[in-house]
Order: C-alpha cells, then sequence, then structure tokens
C-alpha cells in the first residue's frame, strides 16, 4: 500500500511497485470516482486512478482506493476492506503529505512562529505528523501478522541532515523530524515482529507540481536550467541532480526486494544512499543525488 500515491514521490513509488510486478493499493484523496466530499489541499488534476492504471501498466495490479488520511474512521475501514480482500499488507509507505502550498513560497520562509499564521502550521504538522500515525496505526496489524513486513516513512532530508538544518519554518521543520523519527520508533516496535520500518528521503524531486513551476515536463525538464522557458523562472544551481519520482520508487522497490533488509530497521537514508547500495537508475539511467552538495 502506497498512502499518499495521488502525485510526487507517491506516484513514483507505486510505479517502481508495479514495474517490479507487485499489486499496489495507491490511496489518496483526488478521485475520478470516489466521492467529491474528500477533496485534496491541491486543486490538481492528479487522480489515485491514474496512478492505479500506470501501476497496472508498467506490470503491477494497480488498485485506486480513495481515503482521507486524517479521518480515522476512513482509514479503519480501508484496512478493512485490504483485509478482506488481501489478507495481508507486505509493504506500507507513509508518503502522505499535502502541505506543499501550505509550507508558501520563498519569499515566506524564514517567517518566524509569532508571525506565522498558527491555523496554517498546526494543518501542516496535522497533515504531515497525524495522517502518518493514523495510518499506522489501523495498518499495521496487516504488516506483523507474519515476518518480513517492510514500513517506509517518507520525507524530506535524513534525520542528520535535519538535526542541525533549519527548515523554512518551525511547521515544517517539526514535520521534516517528526516524520523520520517514526521511521525510528517505529522500527523499534516492529522488530519484535520480524518487521523493518526505514526513513526515505528522495533528493530534489521533479514532481509534477515542480515541473509545473518552472513550465516544463519530465521529457523537457533540463529546459529549465538555462531560463529558456517563457514566463517561467529559471531553475536554481542544483536542478540538474534532480531525479524523477520514480527514483524513489525504485529505492523502496529495492528495499523490497531485499531478503536482508532489517538491516535498514529504524536508519534514516536517500534515495541516492539505496542506488548506491542496490545499483538502480533513474529512469534516464543516471543516479542523481542532489544531497551530496549538502555533505
Amino acid at each position: 500500500m502506497v498512502a499518499g500515491a495521488t502525485r510526487g514521490a507517491g506516484r513514483g513509488i507505486a510505479a517502481a511497485l508495479g514495474e517490479a510486478g507487485a499489486t499496489v493499493i495507491c490511496t489518496g484523496r483526488s478521485s475520478t470516482s470516489g466521492t467529491g466530499a474528500i477533496r485534496s489541499d491541491y486543486d490538481r488534476v492528479e487522480t489515485i486512478e491514474e496512478t492505479a492504471e500506470l501501476v497496472t501498466r508498467l506490470g503491477g495490479v494497480g488498485i485506486a482506493a480513495q481515503v482521507d488520511h486524517l479521518d480515522s474512521e476512513q482509514v479503519r475501514q480501508l484496512a478493512e476492506r485490504v483485509r478482506d480482500d488481501h489478507g495481508h499488507v507486505d509493504v506500507l509507505v507513509n508518503d502522505i503529505w499535502g502541505a506543499e502550498v501550505l509550507k508558501g513560497p520563498p519569499p515566506t520562509w524564514d517567517t518566524p512562529i509569532w508571525r506565522h499564521d498558527l491555523d496554517t502550521g498546526l494543518r501542516i504538522l496535522r497533515l504531515a505528523i497525524d495522517t502518518h500515525l493514523i495510518t499506522s496505526h489501523h495498518l499495521l496489524p496487516l504488516l506483523i501478522d507474519r515476518p518480513g513486513g517492510l514500513l517506509v516513512e517518507v520525507t524530506d532530508g535524513t534525520a542528520a541532515f535535519n538535526a542541525n538544518q533549519y527548515r523554512i519554518s518551525v511547521y515544517y521543520d517539526l514535520a521534516k523530524v517528526a516524520v523520520n523519527r517514526l521511521g525510528f520508533s517505529q522500527g523499534h516496535e516492529l522488530e519484535p515482529h520480524g518487521a523493518t520500518a526505514v526513513a526515505v528521503t528522495p533528493g530534489w524531486l521533479r514532481s509534477e507540481i515542480m515541473l509545473d513551476h518552472f513550465g516544463v515536463t519530465e521529457d523537457n525538464w533540463l529546459d529549465a536550467l538555462d531560463g529558456s522557458v517563457e514566463g517561467y523562472p529559471p531553475a536554481p544551481d542544483g536542478f540538474d541532480s534532480s531525479e524523477s519520482p520514480r527514483h524513489v520508487g525504485r529505492a523502496i522497490a529495492a528495499l523490497a526486494a531485499d531478503p536482508d533488509r532489517a538491516r535498514w530497521n529504524q536508519h534514516s537514508v536517500t534515495s541516492a544512499d539505496l542506488a548506491r547500495e542496490y545499483g538502480f537508475t533513474d529512469i534516464d539511467g543516471s543516479q542523481p543525488d542532489s544531497w551530496a552538495r549538502h555533505h
């Protein structure tokens, strides 16, 4: 199950698991066939059905399930459906986010807590942390009923990087640190059941929102580097080492395929770390590492 599979890293992770032949339950709020009462914080076109179709097209079995992961009852019902239909979850990916707009554009970053809108900040934390807690509470019983399960917590920045870097605002900073810690604390609880938890961060991700910001697509993203896309800003330094969402997906697929994945339990790693370990590449054959310039 990829929780938060509508777009961005979640879609890339679902797609890469599809490449590996997995049955992938793709959850999120944006749906073509679900209830319109469940709405994303983003007003965008991507849907979970598109992600599920992509999974199937790549060789897996994609299943779309509309869920608001802030609603405990909805997630409980999802867990019941998964139990009835599949009996077990091998891999749970907590990729739920939804606060990209709420974090604000760069000119608003570094706004101190006493000036930052409180409701916005608390919403960021709810979307980033409460969603993961609710999902783990209801779904992990399906992961630990036999040994070998894998929980992946997706965040931005490793525990080591975030430990001494201020990230945008108090709220965003706390969200990113907390999700890494969830990988650590849940790994402690999962280990006696033969399950593994790992926190994984992609590099500079060419999500749909990021590509739109620079006026490019995945096919011509390099055009953003020289500022040649009329009406759009040029990409800053470092964008040439960005990665497609499939790259972090292949990182998680490699983890899931590793019979010795327990060695990663409670660790916080980048997609580039895992690419060096397992040898996979991005869709263009490269092994990007946007974190290397920070080290």
